[in-house]
């Protein structure tokens, strides 16, 4: 009973309907037709009044009024003395909106669960330098500060990204990352917000704000999502004109043929605007929802059309087509510098920079147990190096260009295939050089290859990075055209210029967010943390795989062939059930109550996004040897 009052409540119209309805078949049952005639003509009058204001809204604002055929449908109605099939159209516009909600509630399903679980207490140790105190007080988890010691209990979800403090701890992390079995993280690690602590309590230090973390970041990645309607009025607007005109040819022939003007209404009331109105939205939303248990946060239904069309792709190189963890192969100092002094200064100075090459640096320093000085001052140049003074002396760690800018004496390394090379220099004088070998991933050359299959036409690297090793990294994973040794403003002015379109960009540093920005789809491999990257982007990818391409792709082209096919599937019923009613078949009633089931087979049709095939990569002979076939993700 509560129930259904709420539904009331929620629908007022559809309550309405139903009553005026009851009261109609009342009057009709009590010999009064003249009052139940009456009832329905200004019952339906006013909601003809209601919906006609609407269509003049949604034609201020550009959109084309779907609803003018129901509204020609229930004045044509009305006209004929059929009022209990304008009661029902009334029902079915009103339904729609209940319909859409249903819908729409079972396509976004995944989306909300993510929204539903976003963290919102956490448990604030009172004490934390007393190793054995508990004492917690609990806060919304948007006044954690960092640096707040927390304590998670089991099955609780983790409030802020933080530093695991507990010697061990397990975490689901499926909701952030999609991998479904449980991680161990030692004292130390990171633990994202969102991941679902196990079966022990477990305390944890605050590395960010509730806002900057991982967990929210896909929320409001979520919200954006969710909020986004553009390519379902394009849908619309692209298919209402023709179909209003051919409705409204075919009832009119009717008439004309008949002579009747009833035929006139018994065919419009058999053209449905649903397919249109609710299906295609229906099936974006399914489309998201899949996309977001894949791992994929894509920024509403217009990133879904146009992945689908994808016919370029372009890459950045480092943490995107490679590991994105480069190791330490080799210190070659320049004459009157140690191997160790030379490490050691360019890791101290890169404390200080973002880039990729900085934290393999860092890494070998911490494993070789040599001593990091701390800097008195640091600067960065983007894409080009740091420079930092040092216990008094200037160390520069960069690109090759960007050191023999400031030390002259610089000397160019020969590297091997797929190695790269910072460069140092103390003081103005050329230090020597850090040599960092960085891996393609696994998956790469499959993705590549996969994307070819598919009618991408042209793949791409733009890098920064060196002509040679940019080159064997794309000769290994299958990329031609390589384009290296860029700076931020030339990748977008090169991304700009690509042909065919639309152009999918991929990256995933804070250097890559113009490009992915600029791109008519952008792609950041969000895994680890890379937030403008991610702001800039048109998706984002939560796991770190760049399998999960592939099924962007392919994700966007289901759904729009979904799409598609719930609009020609109430399109052309609708019209086969109209020319049926030409002949009188079809009576308005009957037709009205008929075009309810036209408009569920559309919708149910439109669901199918929630589902599609898996997307299994090509196997590819990379440099290590054969790469598997292997699955992109589950289907459904």
């Amino acid at each position: 009973m509560n129930r259904a009052l709420r539904a009331i409540a929620r629908y007022p119209v559809i309550g309405a309907t139903v009553l005026v309805g009851i009261v109609v078949f009342s009057l009709q049952a009590a010999d009064m037709p003249t009052a139940s005639t009456w009832l329905a003509v200004v019952y339906v009058a006013g909601f003809v009044v209601w919906t006609i204001i609407g269509m003049v809204r949604d034609v201020v604002r550009g959109h084309v009024g779907l609803d003018v055929l129901a509204v020609i449908a229930m004045v044509s109605t009305l006209a004929v003395g059929e009022y209990i099939a304008s009661l029902i159209i009334v029902l079915m516009l009103s339904g729609g909106e209940a319909l859409e909600d249903y819908a729409g509630r079972r396509a976004t399903r995944e989306l909300t669960a993510l929204l539903d679980r976003s963290p919102r207490i956490a448990h604030v140790i009172e004490h934390p330098d007393a190793v054995d105190s508990d004492q917690v007080r609990d806060v919304p988890a948007d006044d954690v500060a960092v640096g707040d010691v927390l304590l998670v209990r089991p099955a609780e979800i983790v409030p802020v990204d933080a530093e695991l403090l507990t010697e061990a701890g397990s975490f689901d992390e499926s909701s952030i990352t999609g991998e479904s079995m449980p991680v161990t993280r030692t004292a130390g690690e990171e633990v994202l917000s969102g991941a679902v602590n196990g079966q022990r309590a477990v305390r944890v230090r605050a590395l960010r704000r509730s806002a900057d973390s991982q967990y929210q970041q896909i929320v409001a990645l979520v919200r954006e999502a969710q909020e986004s309607r553009a390519p379902v009025v394009r849908l619309a607007d692209r298919f209402a004109i023709p179909f209003t005109a051919a409705s409204l040819a075919i009832a009119g022939a009717a008439w004309g043929l008949s002579g009747d003007p009833t035929r006139f209404a018994e065919v419009l009331v058999l053209a449905t605007p649903c397919p249109l109105l609710i299906a295609a939205p229906v099936a974006f939303l399914g489309g998201l929802s899949r996309a977001a248990k894949a791992g994929v946060i894509i920024k509403g239904g217009a990133v879904i059309e146009q992945l689908a069309r994808v016919r370029s792709a372009a890459f950045d190189k480092t943490g995107t087509l490679t590991e994105g963890r480069p190791d330490l192969v080799d210190v070659r100092p320049a004459d009157g510098f140690d191997p160790d002094e030379v490490l050691g200064l360019a890791a101290a100075a890169e404390q200080y920079s973002s880039h990729v090459l900085a934290e393999g640096i860092r890494r070998a320093a911490a494993d070789r147990g040599i001593v990091v000085s701390a800097a008195t001052e640091a600067r960065e140049a983007a894409t080009n190096g740091v420079t930092a003074v040092i216990d008094g002396r200037t160390v520069v760690v960069g690109k090759p260009a960007y050191v023999a800018s400031l030390a002259p004496d610089t000397e160019r390394l020969s590297l091997e295939p797929g190695q790269a090379a910072a460069y140092v220099a103390v003081d103005g004088r050329f230090a020597g050089a850090l040599v960092l070998a960085d891996d393609p991933r696994p998956e790469t050359a499959s993705v590549v290859a996969w994307l070819r299959e598919h009618d991408v036409e042209r793949v791409t690297m733009l890098t920064g990075d060196a002509h040679p090793t940019a080159e064997a990294i794309g000769r290994s994973v299958g990329i031609d055209d390589v384009r290296a040794e860029l700076l931020p403003g030339q990748k977008v002015l090169l991304a700009a210029q690509l042909r065919p379109r639309p152009v999918l960009m991929v990256g995933d540093g804070v250097n890559d967010a113009p490009v992915l920005a600029a791109a008519d789809v952008g792609i950041a491999m969000g895994a680890k943390g890379a937030t403008a990257a991610g702001d800039a982007a048109s998706a984002v990818i939560l796991q770190d795989s760049l399998a999960k391409v592939a099924d962007a792709v392919a994700i966007g082209r289901h759904t729009l062939r979904v799409a598609f096919a719930a609009i020609w599937i109430g399109i052309g019923l609708s019209i086969g059930l109209m020319l049926i009613a030409t002949t009188g078949l079809i009576p308005a009633v009957a037709g009205a109550l008929t075009q309810e089931f036209v408009d569920l087979a559309a919708i149910l049709y439109a669901l199918r996004a929630l589902t599609g095939p898996a997307v299994t990569l090509p196997a590819v002979a990379g440099p290590e040897g054969s790469v598997p076939a292997t699955p992109a993700q589950t289907s459904g």
